[in-house]
Formats: C-alpha cells, structure tokens, sequence
C-alpha cells in the first residue's frame, strides 16, 4: 500500500495551505496528480529537492513527499500554455513560433493555391 493515501495526501495539502490565499485547494485526484506529476518533472528537469532524505528516492516519491509536508505550493493555473509546453518538451517560444503556421486553416490554402 501506498502512504500517504490520496485521501491522506490531499487533506494534508488543504491543511497547509489554509493560511495561504494564493495556494490552490485540491478536491480531486486528478488536481493531485497533475501536481505530483509536474513537481516530479521539475525534480527529473534538475530543480533542487525540498524534502529530506530524499537519495534512492524516485522523483514521483520526492514529489510526494514535499507536497505532503507542505514544502511546496500549489498555484491555481496563470501559465497554463508554458505549463502545457514544459509537459510537451517544447518551451514556451517554440511553441509562439509554430503558432501562426499552425493557424492557417488547410481548405483555405487549397483554394489560393487554385
């Protein structure tokens, strides 16, 4: 069995950001994996771990482990095209770049090609 349990770990990240405005309440397992997933990508991408004991430990656990402790925060989504791009491997400005050439609507080409 997993510890915490999602319903451990979710009550404990709405515990420690009671005192906090700007933190996110989490009330679904979806909300909890996006979290643990995109701190364990920053922890992969080389970001410092927040936690104790963490040597052996895979990034998915670290992740876990700091948002279970209240070592991290959970934002509600300002970034969410940068935040989609990171979890694509694409930074934000490759992204900005593709997109006008990603715009043009194929029919409508096909017709001034005519």
């Amino acid at each position: 069995m997993i510890h915490p349990s999602y319903s451990e770990l979710i009550e404990a990240i709405n515990t420690n950001n009671e005192d906090d405005d700007e933190s996110m309440v989490l009330n679904s397992r979806y909300s909890l994996i996006l979290a643990t997933s995109k701190r364990a990508r920053q922890l992969i991408g080389g970001a410092k771990p927040l936690a104790d004991n963490v040597k052996g430990k895979k990034p998915l656990s670290i992740a876990i482990d700091e948002l279970y402790h209240g070592k991290v925060k959970i934002l509600p989504g300002k970034h969410e095209e940068e935040d989609l791009a990171e979890i694509a491997g694409h930074s934000a400005e490759e992204i900005a770049a593709e997109e006008p050439a990603a715009a043009v609507d194929p029919a409508e080409s096909e017709e001034s090609a005519e």
